[in-house]
């Protein structure tokens, strides 16, 4: 029998090297208990000690209640990210399908999950298959723009390199643009873990029978703050987790240094082509959308009366006896949706770039900027959002917060990742000048993080539409999100899927316009990323 030796030398190295994460996390805790004790009297914030205490006192509850959803999310994130790789090669593949492809995916993911979530109980019933595609619907996207980035993350002399031996396009794919894109996957995962959960607790408040939804429903009405935040922090707990375990196999995997990508820059020469072909690929886009929407339901033989087809909704906006004063409750609805999304969103926007860059700068920060921020993401906005609104009150300061909360995430973890692809070879050229931790930060690593930070802006641009629109269905009763809700709730899917379709177009329109100051930025940082 062997006996295992601890080298104390390396426990104390361990130690050493991770103290401030350790120290950070506990001063969270610590935080987190000293909030609650001085809130103990407004009964919105329960301490780690009280969770700790229900989740014993309730373990076979909850153990049963994290299955089901966790089961839900599992599915779901899995076949959300393939769908999202199937779709990526898709687009390499035969490039002239990629704006189809990419505009099709977005409008999909542009749709509320407030709304869809009803829709989708009409046509599942009460099993778990709208749980199921909500999570992989939260996920999908947000490995697929990822993903994209990474295919075409290519050195220009790798392609030379295997046209020299002969190879073709399949060679191409699998031997260098797969492998290139590795690390932009595994950054897409880790995004997805939180949002696949989020996505199958919402479905769950839709009419699920068990699950973590429905016991968070359940503690909602009856004010049981303890219950809430054991939820919150179970499901906080599990995401952290799965991020973990993502970032081990990311490092088991990713063992070669971030090369060097020269690519010729954009020659201009079709810029006549340029202008035209935005609204030839969104008409193209809209004319595929509407035939599917109109075809799918056909075939399905749906019922007409909550099934709304093209020609439905068209109607219930300018045909219709009432339709100016439908017009007229969406926009006035819209108005006071983006009073607090537009704030929240360049909040959380900068705030996470911001942070990606002082952990770079200061990379002991790392662990305790890395728990923290998937704590925010992970605790679900379906339960803090009332607790948060009944702290800080119905106004902006609540609603623009869990907005910022919502896209601070996404676009830490892809500029932190971004960050780190700066080229070894070129950090060692700047060591040996001496240059400053700021000096190359500017020069190399922000150039290199750019296609990762507007990978980021478009994919926050529907989250920040997600958070608004729960916080105002189940918080603050103003806005788009509770037009929807009290839409689903009387019956009127009329104005339900107005809404749905009016909200996804001005998503995908946010989505363009990111995507416009994204292509001119590239085109001068990152030129791979702009030319097929």
């Amino acid at each position: 029998m062997t006996a295992v030796v601890t080298d104390p030398a390396t426990s104390t190295g361990w130690l050493r090297r991770n103290a401030v994460a350790i120290l950070g996390i506990v001063g969270l805790f610590v935080v987190w208990d000293l909030a609650a004790r001085a809130f103990s009297d407004a009964f919105v914030l329960a301490g780690p000690s009280d969770v700790v205490v229900y989740v014993i006192e309730n373990h076979a509850l909850m153990a049963r209640a994290l299955g089901v959803t966790l089961s839900n999310a599992a599915i779901g994130f899995v076949l959300g990210n393939l769908a999202a790789v199937l779709l990526a090669l898709i687009a390499l593949i035969w490039p002239r399908s990629e704006a189809v492809v990419t505009g099709l995916a977005l409008f999909v993911f542009c749709l509320p999950l407030v709304a869809t979530g009803p829709i989708l109980r009409v046509f599942f019933g009460p099993g778990p298959w709208p749980q199921i595609l909500l999570a992989a619907l939260a996920v999908y996207y947000t490995t697929l723009i990822p993903l994209l980035v990474g295919l075409r993350a290519v050195p220009a002399t790798w392609f030379d390199l295997v046209r020299s031996y002969g190879r073709g396009r399949v060679a191409t794919l699998v031997h260098v643009r797969m492998m290139a894109s590795l690390p932009y996957l595994f950054a897409g995962l880790q995004i997805a873990a939180p949002a696949a959960f989020l996505g199958a607790m919402v479905g769950e408040f839709t009419g699920a029978e068990r699950g973590m939804g429905v016991l968070t429903i359940r503690a909602m009405r009856a004010l049981d703050v303890d219950m809430t935040w054991a939820l919150a922090s179970i499901a906080t707990a599990v995401a952290i987790l799965v991020y973990l375990v993502i970032g081990w196999l990311a490092k088991l995997v990713l063992r070669d240094p971030p090369p060097v990508i020269l690519a010729p820059p954009s020659t201009g020469g079709r810029a006549g082509k340029t202008i035209w072909r935005p609204l030839a690929n969104a008409a193209l886009v809209t004319a595929v959308i509407v035939t599917i929407w109109w075809g799918a339901l056909a075939a399905l033989d749906v019922s007409p009366f909550f099934a709304k087809r093209p020609g439905d909704v068209f109607a219930a906006l300018y045909l219709d006896g009432d339709a100016a004063q439908t017009r007229a409750t969406l926009f006035t609805a819209l108005g006071e949706t983006a009073v607090f999304l537009l704030p929240g969103y360049f909040a959380g926007l900068f705030a996470g770039a911001g942070l990606a860059m002082l952990v770079v700068l200061q990379p002991a920060l790392a662990g305790t900027a890395m728990t923290l921020s998937i704590a925010l993401r992970s605790v679900p906005i379906v339960t803090t959002a009332p607790l948060v609104v009944l702290l800080v009150g119905r106004g902006a300061v609540g609603t623009i917060t869990l907005v910022a909360v919502m896209v601070f995430f996404p676009t830490f973890v892809a500029c932190l990742h971004g960050l780190r692809q700066a080229p070894g070879q070129v950090m060692d050229v700047f060591n040996s000048f001496a240059a400053g931790p700021v000096s190359q930060l500017i020069r190399v690593r922000i150039p290199a993080m750019l296609p990762a930070f507007f990978a980021a802006a478009r994919m926050s641009v529907p989250a920040s539409v997600l958070a608004v629109t729960v916080v105002e269905w189940l918080a603050t009763g103003n806005g788009i999100g509770s037009l929807m809700a009290l839409s689903a709730s009387l019956s009127d899917y009329d104005m339900l899927w107005s809404a749905v379709v009016l909200v996804s177009v001005l998503s995908s329109l946010g989505y363009a316009s990111v995507g416009l100051l994204e292509a001119r930025v590239l085109r001068v940082y990152a030129p791979e990323q702009t030319t097929t």
